[in-house]
């Protein structure tokens, strides 16, 4: 007893004295993966032996995200762990209170524990913290959609429309989380005139970079600009997933969240590349494929998207083309099912 406390403290204080840091791997977002330990310079894995929600809400914490959703196998999440990787930590025990991981009781000495039982962690996505606050959307419905605004020296000012299109758009949105582009167009605000700065007066983008900041952009030259070529955007929401009616979290039908309503996805041209962005998105490993897709109950209520193709590159069903949310010719006997490789834990 005593001793056995004394050498965890022990263990505690080293741990904690050289500040590991914690990241999620091989998930939908980085609020979700297999947990990974920083220690003495090196990452490594942690073992799930006693491994739950309240050690889950720690990582949560840490990162930044929201609520802890669940405590899955690290397994779930690819590409897997390297042979030669280390498994760092065992027996993670925390009450669910601390700020971050090193603060719980756990064991540096691992034994008896390999890859197969890294453990892993499932948060609630909060989009916006994908990229600490370096660019934000303003004055819209929602983050998704208003003025860009830019952090530049620790303060925050607006974009000029000079060179926004789609393609920046595009970068953007998805550096904030949100869905598809819909609108880059130049918005006059008048009652900032006098309060924002304008930092970024030109900007060229291809739209596969993967934040604004990598796209090519110029300071701004005296009187080139003024709030009257602020730039806004609009983006998609983020869209969440979910699978119904099936054998375990990541099988049933595919039900998506758009304007607080659940809806479902109809099957026209859908095929194997959808299916593998689903289940990445969920973190639910690899879709298995049957010769007859496999059919779940038909949902009920709206029908929100139609014709999705994906390159099965994608982070998010989302990002795949797809016609516009809420048009479609379909019924409930076209409802999308997906059953991946990987199970509820």
């Amino acid at each position: 007893g005593a001793e056995q406390f004394n050498i965890m403290g022990l263990i505690l204080c080293l741990f904690a004295g050289t500040s590991p840091r914690v990241r999620l791997v091989g998930g939908p977002h980085h609020c979700e993966g297999r947990v990974e330990v920083e220690w003495d310079g090196q990452w490594g894995t942690v073992c799930d032996d006693g491994w739950g929600l309240e050690d889950v809400a720690v990582v949560c914490r840490e990162l930044g995200c929201g609520t802890a959703k669940k405590s899955p196998s690290g397994t779930m999440y690819e590409p897997l762990a390297e042979k030669n990787q280390p498994v760092l930590s065992q027996n993670v025990n925390c009450n669910g209170m601390e700020d971050t991981l090193a603060e719980c009781e756990q064991d540096k000495d691992v034994f008896n524990c390999g890859h197969e039982e890294d453990a892993g962690a499932s948060c609630e996505k909060i989009p916006f913290f994908l990229v600490p606050k370096s660019v934000r959307l303003v004055d819209g419905p929602g983050h998704c959609a208003g003025r860009v605004e830019v952090q530049h020296e620790g303060q925050w000012s607006t974009a000029c429309k000079r060179g926004w299109n789609l393609q920046a758009a595009k970068v953007l949105c998805r550096q904030l989380g949100c869905g598809r582009a819909l609108i880059a167009r130049r918005q006059c605000n008048k009652t900032i005139q006098d309060q924002v700065s304008i930092w970024m007066s030109k900007i060229k983008c291809s739209g596969q970079e993967a934040t604004i900041q990598d796209c090519d952009s110029g300071p701004l030259k005296r009187n080139s600009c003024s709030h009257y070529d602020d730039t806004w955007v609009e983006c998609e929401d983020a869209c969440e997933l979910k699978l119904v009616g099936g054998d375990s979290m990541c099988s049933g039908r595919l039900e998506v969240l758009h304007k607080d309503k659940w809806g479902t996805v109809c099957d026209d041209n859908w095929g194997d590349l959808e299916d593998q962005v689903v289940c990445k998105q969920l973190g639910c490993g690899k879709p298995l494929v049957s010769p007859s897709r496999k059919r779940y109950a038909p949902g009920a209520g709206r029908i929100w998207l139609d014709d999705v193709r994906c390159s099965g590159k994608e982070q998010s069903l989302d990002q795949c083309k797809h016609r516009v949310w809420g048009y479609h010719d379909c019924d409930h006997k076209e409802d999308v099912g997906v059953t991946c490789s990987g199970k509820s834990y």
